[in-house]
């Protein structure tokens, strides 16, 4: 990938653009931190070529609402599992919208 390909992903949520130095400062927290979520496996940043962690700005959201979770005195365990469910119940919710629109769309065609 050339820089003038790279440079074109930096509006991509996606796009693994932070080291972990950066990704703690901008989060106002450590390494450790991050080190720790990766190992409760809420986020899982990408390898550079020379093995170092990679995130996203879709990762630093994750981590940033762990982070208010600890700070408010959860445990990193648990604030971990708590976004995992936060994630699924939204997920389900999204399909349950999608199927009542269906429905809908059906009685109405019927």
């Amino acid at each position: 990938m050339t820089a003038d390909d790279s440079y074109g992903r930096l509006d991509d949520d996606d796009y693994p653009a932070y080291t972990m130095g950066r990704a703690a400062e901008m989060l106002g927290t450590t390494p450790g931190f991050l080190r720790a979520i990766g190992e409760h496996r809420l986020i899982t940043p990408l390898r550079s070529a020379g093995g170092h962690r990679r995130y996203s700005r879709y990762q630093l959201r994750i981590a940033a609402r762990a982070r208010e979770l600890v700070d408010q005195g959860t445990p990193i365990e648990a604030a971990c599992r708590i976004i995992v469910l936060e994630d699924q119940l939204e997920e389900a919710q999204r399909i349950n919208a999608e199927h009542h629109r269906n429905a809908a769309l059906h009685t109405a065609a019927t």
